[in-house]
């Protein structure tokens, strides 16, 4: 572990200090948009910085997410999210239009709505259960998008720690080596598989029920289509809401004032949501991208196979797009701005789970808000401490509510 966070997209890019981008983001972005970077495994990829560009490439069709071909850089060693043809995330059209058009309707608000008053309870009662003084992050943040993904997927609670561990393991790039990582993978997919047999032995009306029953026309998801996708809401559903719920925490109580209007007024938590996003979202790297055909992006060209890494959080601190984006301000997003920030990606492989993952967090810093109104940090901030992976979140985050 490391005082200061480590850089979960290689080497090249320390983060500044308290979480903040790196510096050498800024700098990129205006002498070296597409300047390469070293990732995590040691292979080095032009790094995509700018608002604009990140857009363009996210949306290109000439932007595959097939990594699979021999000799390719990648971005970890051993295997890795990019190895499965069957994940989503790795598919391109037709077959990525198709998958997202049977399960589009499983996500959209109108379906995620109904769930809010159970996650607001939820989030309720794992703060009444704490004392004074505790770990944010191991008795909340965590916690929270874990009970939550366990009753939507209709998974045995019981099971929390397990697939917690195998999630651990996963995302880490520093702390465990590539057999282990495929071990992780290996018995996490096994774990799935045996969820979604499960659910078509006793169907019920959680969300694996329903992604068994999407279909379009008749046409429904394949077993490993569904397996892949039930692992991928674990795995997101869990760690990187964990992540936004530490990390917008920890945001939120360096800016005191903010805090004091949230408590004011619980109403504003919405709008909030969107900046603790845009500043200190996403808290892993996009995927990368190859890309098929020679590119045009707004900062330059791109030669057919190479292989880019976009990066959000650059692109949500680029001041073309975000007026003074180092300055966190709650108020942002109030009304329809202009440029919406890239948290969630763009173009066709967005998020499909944005609408849960929002309502999650709404709901996270609404129950703070109103149970915790004197929420303050128990440490120096300068002495939390950050995981060290694929994901970056404080490995503790010590808090008091008192007086």
């Amino acid at each position: 572990m490391a005082t200061e966070p480590s850089p979960s997209g290689g080497p090249d890019i320390v983060p500044g200090p308290l979480a903040t981008p790196s510096p050498e983001l800024a700098r990129r972005r205006e002498s070296g948009p597409l300047e390469p970077a070293t990732m995590p495994s040691g292979d080095r990829v032009p790094m995509v910085v700018r608002y604009e560009d990140v857009r363009a490439l996210l949306a290109s069709p000439t932007s595959s997410r097939n990594l699979r071909l021999p000799g390719l850089p990648r971005f970890v060693s051993g295997v890795g999210i990019d190895d499965d043809p069957d994940a989503l995330v790795n598919q391109d059209p037709p077959e990525h239009t198709r998958y997202r058009r049977i399960m589009h309707g499983t996500f959209t608000p109108r379906q995620i709505e109904p769930w809010r008053p159970r996650i607001a309870k939820i989030a309720e009662d794992l703060l009444d259960g704490l004392g004074d003084d505790f770990d944010l992050v191991q008795g909340y943040a965590l916690r929270l998008p874990a009970h939550v993904i366990c009753e939507m997927l209709g998974v045995p609670i019981d099971d929390y720690e397990q697939f917690v561990r195998w999630t651990d393991m996963f995302l880490t790039t520093s702390t465990a080596d590539g057999q282990v990582r495929q071990e992780a993978y290996t018995d996490f997919m096994a774990y799935a598989a045996e969820l979604v047999a499960r659910h078509r032995l006793s169907p019920g009306q959680d969300l694996i029920d329903l992604l068994i029953q999407a279909r379009d026309e008749g046409d429904r998801l394949s077993e490993g289509e569904l397996v892949n996708t039930v692992f991928s809401l674990i795995t997101a559903g869990y760690e990187t809401t964990a992540s936004m719920i530490a990390r917008g925490v920890f945001r939120l109580l360096l800016h005191r004032s903010q805090w004091d209007e949230l408590v004011a007024d619980p109403a504003l938590t919405a709008t909030a949501v969107e900046e603790v996003l845009r500043f200190d979202g996403p808290p892993a790297n996009a995927f990368m991208r190859r890309v098929t055909a020679d590119t045009d992006l707004p900062s330059g060209p791109l030669s057919a196979g190479t292989v880019v890494m976009p990066n959000l959080n650059a692109a949500n601190h680029d001041p073309r797009a975000f007026p003074e984006p180092g300055r966190f301000d709650i108020h942002r997003f109030t009304g329809h701005p202009p440029n919406p920030h890239v948290a969630f990606g763009y173009g066709p492989h967005r998020c499909l789970a944005a609408s849960l993952a929002r309502v999650e967090l709404t709901e996270a810093f609404r129950a703070l808000v109103t149970r915790r109104p004197n929420l303050r940090l128990a440490t120096p901030p300068e002495s939390v401490k950050w995981a060290d992976g694929l994901v970056l979140r404080p490995v503790a985050l010590h808090v008091t509510s008192e007086g």
